[in-house]
C-alpha cells in the first residue's frame, strides 16, 4: 500500500523561475543564465564604445516589480537601458524581431517577450507573460510609444504602461535616454562609436491616488500615460507631438516607424507643449 506524499508548496517566484514562459514556451532559469553571460560580455564593450552617463539610477527599486518605462529612438535602446540596470530587465519586444535571424536569437536568448501588433490571442498570451513577470517581483521594461521614433521626437504614449501597472499595482519609473540617435541613426544599422549617451531615471510615478478599478477606466490609463509622457520629455528635452508614431509595414533591422512629414514652422516658434498631466481629482470630476 503506498503511502500519499506530502509535496511542500512552491513559492510563486521559484515557479516563475524554472516554468516555461506564456510568451516564448522557453524557461526563465536559462534565459537569465544567457542574460547574464551576455551582460557581462557586452557591458564593457558598450563603455569601451562609447561615453555611457547614468543619472538618477537610486530611483529603481533594489527589489520587488517595477515598470521602467522609457523613450525609443534607436534598436540599441533596448541594450543600453539593460546594461546599466543591476538588476534583470524582461522587454516586451515587437513580434517582428523574432521573425527575422538577425535579431530572433538575441531576443529569444534572454527571455524577452514577444508582442504582436495586429492583437489578438497572441497579444493577450503577451500580456499574461508581461504580468507574470511582475507578479514574481521582476523588472519590466515597456516603450510607452509603441515603436521607434521616426524623427527623434516623442510621441503620445499608448495606455498599456498604465493598465499594467494600475492592474498589477507596481511602480513606473520614467526612463529618459539621450544620445543613442547619434549612435544609431534613425533607419540605419550602423552604430557609431566614441558617442555620448545618457541614461536618466526620475522618481516612480505616483498610482497610490488612482483608487478602486482605474485599470479599467479609459480617464485614469490616459492621465497616468500623458503624465508619464511629460515626465520622458522632461527627462530628454525632446519636442512632443501629440499623436501617435505610425508603425512600418517592413520587417527587418532597418524597421522604423513612419509619419507625414510635419509643417514647416518658423525656428522662432515655440515647441509644442508636452502634454498636461490629469491629475485623479480632474478624472473622477470628468467622470
Amino acid at each position: 500500500m503506498h503511502r500519499e506524499r506530502h509535496v511542500p508548496a512552491v513559492r510563486r517566484t521559484e515557479v516563475c523561475a524554472n516554468c516555461p514562459c506564456p510568451a516564448t514556451g522557453q524557461a526563465w532559469y536559462p534565459s537569465r543564465v544567457v542574460y547574464r553571460v551576455l551582460k557581462m560580455l557586452l557591458t564593457p564593450v558598450f563603455h569601451l564604445l562609447w561615453r555611457v552617463k547614468v543619472e538618477g539610477a537610486e530611483h529603481i527599486p533594489a527589489e520587488g516589480p517595477v515598470v521602467l518605462a522609457p523613450n525609443h529612438v534607436t534598436f540599441l535602446d533596448s541594450f543600453f537601458l539593460p546594461l546599466v540596470v543591476s538588476r534583470r530587465v524582461t522587454f516586451v519586444a515587437k513580434a517582428e524581431y523574432f521573425d527575422s535571424w538577425k535579431t530572433a536569437w538575441f531576443f529569444r536568448a534572454v527571455g524577452q517577450i514577444p508582442m504582436r501588433r495586429e492583437g489578438g490571442s497572441a497579444s493577450e498570451r503577451a500580456l499574461a507573460a508581461a504580468r507574470e513577470v511582475l507578479e514574481g517581483g521582476g523588472v519590466l521594461g515597456i516603450y510607452p510609444e509603441g515603436t521607434r521614433s521616426p524623427d527623434g521626437r516623442l510621441y503620445r504614449g499608448h495606455t498599456g504602461v498604465a493598465r499594467l501597472a494600475l492592474g498589477c499595482k507596481v511602480p513606473v519609473v520614467p526612463v529618459g535616454l539621450v544620445g543613442t540617435s547619434d549612435v544609431q541613426r534613425p533607419g540605419s544599422n550602423l552604430p557609431r562609436p566614441f558617442k555620448k549617451v545618457t541614461v536618466r531615471f526620475c522618481a516612480p510615478l505616483d498610482i497610490a491616488r488612482f483608487a478602486g478599478d482605474a485599470a479599467g477606466d479609459p480617464l485614469a490609463l490616459r492621465a497616468l500615460t500623458d503624465e508619464l509622457m511629460f515626465e520622458i520629455r522632461q527627462l530628454t528635452g525632446q519636442e512632443y507631438v501629440d499623436r501617435y508614431a505610425k508603425k512600418h509595414s517592413v520587417v527587418g533591422g532597418a524597421d522604423v516607424a513612419t509619419v507625414p512629414p510635419a509643417p514647416t514652422v518658423d525656428d522662432e516658434q515655440p515647441m509644442p507643449p508636452a502634454p498636461t498631466p490629469v491629475t485623479a481629482s480632474s478624472s473622477s470630476t470628468a467622470a
